[in-house]
Parts: C-alpha cells; sequence; structure tokens
C-alpha cells in the first residue's frame, strides 16, 4: 500500500511538472477598445480563475468554408470606387493578407440587393429556355467574382441561389411571391442546368445551389416564390436532381430549405424522409433572422440527427433593418441595433428580436453554429453603401466594408474583423474538435486544420477582462482576453 501511494505521489508530481510546460501560441484580438485583429504578444501573468482544455480526440464535423456573398449591390459599388480601393477590398477578403474567405454565395437572377428586377430567362413561353443569358451579370457580378478567383490562393466555393424563377413560371406571373407551376418544373430544371453553363464559361464554376431562397417568402415584399417542403422535395427529387444527373452535372451540392432555422424540423423531415426523397439533397441550408441572439442549437442538433452525414451550412445572416453607421466602431459594440423582428415579429416572438450589438450577433452565431455541426457560414453582402445598399426596394442592411463611392472612402467595421476571426484562421478541411471551458460567460469553439495547427476562436461578451489558462495535453499557457473581445489563438502544428 505505501510502495502504492508513493508511486501515485510521483506520477501526479511528473504530470503537473508536465503541465508546466509552455503552450506555443499565436494571438489575435479584435476588441471594443480599439485592437483590430491584432497580434498579442503579452500575456497575462495574473490569476487564472478559468480553465479552457482543447480535447482534439473529441472530434464533429468537417469544415466546408466560412465567406460572404457576391450580390450586384456590392459589385455595382466597386464599379465606382478607385482601383485602387477596389483593389484593397478584393484583398481584403480573399488575398493572404486579408480573411481569405473560402465559402461564397451568389444570386441567381435578381435578388433585393440588385438595381432592378431582372431574370435570365425574360421570353414568357419559352419552355426550351432558347433567350437565356446571363448578359446582365457581365457588368458587375462576373467581374468581381473573377477578380476574387484571381487574388485568392486556395479558392473558394460558390453556392448559387435564385430569389425567384422567371415570373412566367409562376402563377402570379410576378417577380414576388406565387408558385413555381408544376407544368414548369422541367423548365426551371433546365434553367439551372443553362446558369451553370453559363458560368462556367465564364471560368466560374458554381459548387453548390439552392432550389430557391427563402421559400416561406419575405412577406410579398422583394423577389420571392413559395415551396412546401413536399413541393421542393419533389421538384428536386423528380427534376432538378435528374436534369444535373443527365447533363453530367450530378456532382452539384443541392442544399434544401434556405430559410430560417426555427422552421428546420418540418423540411427535414420530408426532405430526409427516405433514401428516394434525400438521394440528390446534399444538405441543409439556413439563415438566422429568426432571433438576433438565439442560435436554435436543438433546432441544429435535430437537422444533424436528421441526416448526420450530410452538409448543415448557413447561407444568408446579417445586421438588417439598419442603416450602417459611418465610421463609429463603438456603435458595432453597443446594444443598440435592431432587426426586422423589433417591429414586426408577433408578440409571442417579440422575446426573440431584443437590440443587440452587432459583433455580439455575429460572434455568438458563428460559435454557436460551429459548436452544433454547421460545417459552413456565409454572410450576406460584402460590399454596401452609407445608406444600406444600393436595394432597389430599399430594404437597407449593414455589410462588414461600407462605402461613400462619391468619396472614393472605404470603411472596415469591426463586424470584417469578427468575420476574419474565422474565415482567416479555420481553414475548409478542418474538423471541430472538443473543448472544456470552466467559465460559462465566455463562448469557445475549437477546430483541428489539416496541416495539424489548432485554432481556438473565444469570446468575451463581458465588459471585463478574463485570465484563464489554456491546456493542450501536457502544455498549457496563461492568457487574457480583454471585455468585448474576440480572440483567436492559433497553436502551430509541431
Amino acid at each position: 500500500m505505501k510502495i502504492f501511494r508513493y508511486s501515485l505521489c510521483i506520477l501526479l508530481v511528473l504530470t503537473m511538472m508536465n503541465c508546466k510546460q509552455s503552450l506555443t501560441v499565436n494571438v489575435f484580438e479584435t476588441s471594443a477598445n480599439g485592437n483590430k485583429l491584432t497580434k498579442i504578444t503579452q500575456f497575462s501573468s495574473g490569476v487564472n480563475v478559468d480553465t479552457i482544455q482543447i480535447l482534439p480526440e473529441e472530434t464533429y464535423q468537417k469544415i466546408t468554408g466560412i465567406g460572404g456573398s457576391f450580390t450586384e449591390s456590392s459589385a455595382s459599388l466597386l464599379q465606382r470606387l478607385s482601383k485602387e480601393n477596389r483593389n484593397k477590398i478584393i484583398e481584403a477578403y480573399f488575398g493572404e493578407s486579408g480573411a481569405r474567405y473560402s465559402l461564397t454565395r451568389t444570386h441567381i437572377s435578381s435578388c433585393d440587393f440588385s438595381l432592378k428586377n431582372y431574370t435570365y430567362a425574360p421570353l414568357e413561353g419559352d419552355v426550351g429556355l432558347n433567350s437565356f443569358s446571363i448578359d446582365e451579370d457581365r457588368d458587375d457580378l462576373i467581374p468581381m467574382i473573377k477578380e476574387a478567383l484571381a487574388i485568392s490562393k486556395d479558392g473558394f466555393k460558390i453556392v448559387a441561389s435564385p430569389w425567384t424563377a422567371p415570373p412566367w413560371m409562376k402563377d402570379n406571373n410576378a417577380y414576388v411571391g406565387g408558385k413555381l407551376l408544376p407544368k414548369y418544373y422541367d423548365s426551371f430544371a433546365l434553367f439551372f442546368s443553362k446558369y451553370l453553363d453559363a458560368y462556367k464559361a465564364e471560368g466560374i464554376d458554381i459548387w453548390g445551389l439552392t432550389p430557391v431562397n427563402e421559400p416561406h417568402g419575405n412577406g410579398n415584399n422583394w423577389e420571392s416564390m413559395h415551396f412546401s417542403p413536399e413541393e421542393e422535395t419533389d421538384f428536386v427529387q423528380n427534376h432538378l436532381g435528374p436534369r444535373l444527373e443527365a447533363d453530367g452535372k450530378g456532382h452539384l451540392k443541392i442544399l434544401g430549405y434556405d430559410q430560417n432555422r426555427a422552421g428546420i424540423k418540418d423540411w427535414v423531415d420530408v426532405m430526409f424522409k427516405d433514401e428516394e426523397t434525400s438521394k440528390y439533397f446534399a444538405g441543409t441550408a439556413i439563415h438566422w433572422y429568426e432571433s438576433t441572439y438565439d442560435y436554435f442549437s436543438k433546432d441544429l442538433q435535430y437537422a444533424h440527427d436528421k441526416a448526420p452525414d450530410k452538409y448543415l451550412i448557413e447561407t444568408e445572416g446579417c445586421v438588417d433593418s439598419e442603416i450602417p453607421k459611418w465610421r463609429d466602431d463603438k456603435w458595432y459594440w453597443t446594444k443598440e441595433a435592431t432587426d426586422w423582428g423589433w417591429d414586426w415579429a408577433s408578440e409571442k416572438d417579440k422575446h426573440l428580436h431584443p437590440k443587440y450589438a452587432p459583433v455580439n450577433r455575429y460572434a455568438r452565431d458563428i460559435i454557436g453554429c460551429l459548436n452544433n455541426w454547421v460545417d459552413g457560414w456565409i454572410d450576406w453582402n460584402m460590399v454596401l453603401d452609407k445608406q444600406g445598399g444600393p436595394n432597389w426596394f430599399e430594404n437597407w442592411c449593414v455589410a462588414p466594408i461600407i462605402v461613400d463611392p462619391d468619396n472614393d472612402e472605404v470603411y472596415f467595421t469591426p463586424i470584417y474583423y469578427t468575420m476574419s476571426h474565422f474565415s482567416k484562421y479555420i481553414r475548409p478541411g478542418a474538423m471541430k474538435i472538443g473543448t472544456q471551458n470552466t467559465n460559462q460567460n465566455i463562448m469557445v469553439t475549437a477546430v483541428k486544420n489539416i496541416d495539424d495547427s489548432i485554432v481556438v476562436v473565444i469570446f468575451n461578451e463581458e465588459a471585463i477582462a478574463k485570465n484563464f489558462n489554456l491546456i493542450l495535453n501536457n502544455t498549457s499557457v496563461n492568457l487574457k482576453i480583454d471585455g468585448q473581445a474576440i480572440q483567436t489563438i492559433v497553436i502551430p502544428s509541431s
């Protein structure tokens, strides 16, 4: 017994000695006090109340990518800037010195963030789509995507979504609202195939598609088309999937749904009902507009459990119903922003839409998503003007980069740096890994990249700085995160 106790004591001492080995890290912080993806070199030497332990053996989903969206609004603004500022923005999103966006989205035909309504197939009754043309995109949208592709070292994936079918294919013959007439299901499937061919001819490969953006509609305000879960599943199962397969495009990833998370259960139950219904669906697309703070972990978990081998990708999120605050960093850290639900949500849902700080919303949501099986996260517009447009419906929103094209000025908001904390360091193919965190007021997520580097992102919403001990295996390091701050910690591969 004495020998056993002596051996145990020796083991504990050795373990404690091993844990004192210093963990090599690179730390980057963005904070309300002015840090903007700033490299931190002075680490904490104070008392550590909290512990964050990394568990690399505990693995979850593989990351597809993180990024933002190409819209006509953003692309048209770039056309109005000087070449220097245009290049500056493209580098900031896609260059090695920038955010290194790896997953993006664009619209098929027009959306609310277009300059006008348009469709690639305007000729009524042209079921063979002989009039199909992407000429509307050649002045701005296509050049923006090409410039991004030219500067991106690793490339990026593109998800493309229509907001509506050509109006003549719908029961109301309009851009806004209505349903796709069943007699045109095959023509709309052909519409996608022609779009893919046209963009490929421009040197742009599309990685994924959604059948329509927001199939519940948007209150009949801008381009939309309604699908029920059964109708969209029928369209994909019997028309879109077979058409793409027949045209040699079976590799395209079809993501169903493409709307708010709280409604996901009804959709995945139908989409992934059985092998036949799920055959052509590669996964599910979701948005964040159901709440300004809740990321709906139970709904995300349900969607994963229903289709554990399928993609689960956030395809749209932005600060909506707000005009951007020009060069006012403080506003982005203050709970003053409101969304559509502040005015229009039903009484039973009002609690989901309190005022919020834009940085908090982004950081909470991305970490919450990564910790609940989401493998990709796409922001909405990359660039907007001081009004929150241009937008033909005057549906103003905020983007990470705001520009004043009349004076050729560019403002990188704190949202840009928040996005960069994830997109720049969490790379495609990374594996989400486990963490243990003793402070429930700090949000933490971690991944292991394919080069074996480990990335930990921490968000401290509270105003008080936090000291913590970061532990990986038998090594550790004492660190501190400022109050109201996001921190990315990179542990290089050994």
